[in-house]
């Protein structure tokens, strides 16, 4: 399978494998895969099955609902196909994938899924997955993400997630996770509904609490009807008018550098690195919640998530072998508070609401980006509020102290606002500031006495906001010898390292998730049993079952 560059643009104009028809607050979501149109060349998509690019049209469906169709209180996740609702991921598409792909795959299609699970919390959007027909492995998972599960009773349709038994491989996209954490179902049961390649149907699947309900199948579009009406009518859900998202504005220069509106990257591929510079507000912040919705997708903080979520699926996609991310910051802080402060203050107005709850999720996104990364604290920085916490997601944070000979920008500080302490937490479920401070909370308490001061370097450094400090003598050594230091490690030691290190404090089906994805899936698309000439996703299709090692290691 030749890979090519990845495009996470996409809008409905484009949409080939899923369409959506609207009736007032109930959104009717159809998975109608094109067999023909797969991302790569070599497969086809059978059954309903997917690769990265039917997963990129449902993300941008999925954000789509919350900014153009905030009136949408139910999703009705559905099949268009006959005896089918969807196959999970494609299997020839995964069998010629190189490694890295594949474990990227696996982390989009996931990130995806918990955006439209946390749609009921976070947007009062619930997603209701009425299945019909086989509905096994990733398209399991789709339902397991889906906050109501229908399945029809009619002799045939079935939940699998017949991975383990078939293909050698795991569950890619939180299956085994969600089955245990989110449903509860008990060990027994889920060790055979994983060990089985048919799957549960029927009463049994609602017994064994695989699904929420069982339909007749004479009766199973009626029902799934009637319950939308019945959760939507039953949603407080605010609405309004919504904001279209219309393209972004975004060039790539030969060298792979990439120039957005607020957003710069610099790629400098020689040395394993890119630099991503987050601007400052172009414009005053609006004066009202009706003021922010005249201005639409082009909002400040909007504008820069979007670009900056762009940037971080880029980087990873296609810039594989960039393994150090330098977070920068230029612009003025007080117009980032003010634009944060509209937000914060107007969170009963749905656009409010959901451009904070966007920016949860991009952090979240940089919180499990496969990469090493850092934040530079520079004079004439902007890290305030909202974007201070790209500072407690890196691994490492530097800042300039005092002086620098012929930099008259104004001195290098940082600004604390609520937005650190509570409206975006990590995959934990505590702030970056908890888990910065997990072992001395008291000192993350004490740090909100700080709100709205201008804390320069010496106070960063003494509350522990930052890990070096460094003044115009050695600035540039020093962070040079950080990038070449961490340019000769191995990566693969790196990625271990730092996924192990950014989660501490309690475990949730979240860290859960990603954790086991970066460790047994991650290590299981290495092994031959899986991906070898004669493993289980070459050989599947063919009659001949993988040739297996049976060492247990």
């Amino acid at each position: 399978m030749t890979e090519k560059t990845i495009d996470f643009q996409t809008d409905p104009t484009k949409y080939r494998h899923w369409r959506v028809e609207y009736a007032g607050d109930v959104a009717n979501l159809y998975m109608d895969v094109d067999e023909t149109a797969g991302l790569f060349d070599g497969y086809e998509l059978k059954l309903n099955s997917y690769d990265l690019g039917v997963d990129i049209e449902l993300a941008d469906i999925v954000q789509r609902m919350r900014f153009e169709h905030p009136e949408v209180k139910v999703v009705v996740m559905r099949s268009a196909k006959d005896k089918v609702f969807c196959a999970g991921a494609n299997i020839r598409m995964l069998g010629g994938a190189s490694h890295a792909h594949k474990v990227n795959f696996c982390k989009f299609t996931n990130e995806t899924r918990n955006t439209f699970e946390a749609a009921e919390e976070d947007s009062g959007q619930k997603y209701i997955c009425a299945v019909k027909g086989a509905c096994a492995g990733g398209g399991y998972e789709l339902a397991l993400a889906c906050n109501y599960i229908m399945l029809t009773d009619d002799g045939s349709s079935a939940v699998a997630l017949p991975e383990v038994p078939l293909l050698a491989v795991l569950p890619g996209t939180g299956g085994l996770t969600r089955v245990t954490d989110k449903r509860k179902v008990r060990r027994d049961r889920a060790d055979i509904f994983c060990s089985i390649e048919e799957g549960v149907k029927g009463k049994r699947a609602k017994e064994w609490d695989l699904v929420d309900e069982v339909v007749p199948n004479a009766k199973f579009d009626e029902i799934v009807d009637q319950r939308a009406k019945e959760f939507a009518a039953a949603s407080q859900k605010p609405t309004g008018a919504g904001v279209k998202l219309e393209p972004l504005q975004r060039s790539i220069a030969a060298d792979g550098s990439l120039n957005y509106t607020l957003v710069e990257v610099v790629l400098d591929r020689a040395k394993g690195r890119a630099t991503v510079t987050l601007n400052g507000p172009d414009a005053p912040a609006p004066a009202s919640p009706e003021a922010l919705h005249a201005l639409g997708d082009q909002s400040y903080l909007l504008r820069l998530a979007r670009e900056l979520d762009d940037a971080i699926l880029h980087l990873r996609l296609n810039e594989r072998e960039v393994g150090l991310l330098i977070f920068r910051s230029q612009g003025d802080p007080e117009g980032v508070l003010a634009h944060e402060k509209l937000l914060l203050d107007n969170q009963d107005h749905w656009l409010a609401r959901e451009i904070l709850a966007y920016w949860k999720r991009v952090l979240k996104r940089i919180d499990v980006t496969s990469r090493s990364m850092a934040a530079l604290v520079e004079h004439g920085s902007c890290f305030a509020g909202v974007l201070a916490e790209v500072l407690w997601a890196v691994d490492r944070t530097y800042m300039m102290e005092g002086e620098f000979e012929g930099d008259n920008r104004p001195t290098a500080a940082i600004r604390m606002s609520p937005s650190n302490f509570g409206p975006f937490p990590m995959g934990n479920d505590l702030t970056r500031l908890q888990t910065r401070f997990l072992g001395a909370p008291e000192q993350a308490e004490e740090l909100k006495s700080k709100q709205g001061e201008t804390i320069e370097a010496k106070a960063a450094d003494a509350l522990g906001l930052v890990t070096y400090i460094y003044d115009d003598i050695d600035w540039e050594d020093e962070i040079r010898i950080f990038m070449e230091e961490r340019a000769s490690f191995s990566p693969d030691a790196l990625t271990g390292m730092e996924a192990n290190l950014r989660f501490a404090g309690p475990e949730t089906m979240e860290t859960r998730i990603f954790g086991r994805l970066t460790a047994w899936q991650n290590w299981i698309f290495n092994r031959p049993n899986a991906t070898g000439e004669d493993g289980a996703l070459q050989r599947y299709g063919t009659g001949i079952r993988g040739d297996y090692n049976n060492e247990r290691v």
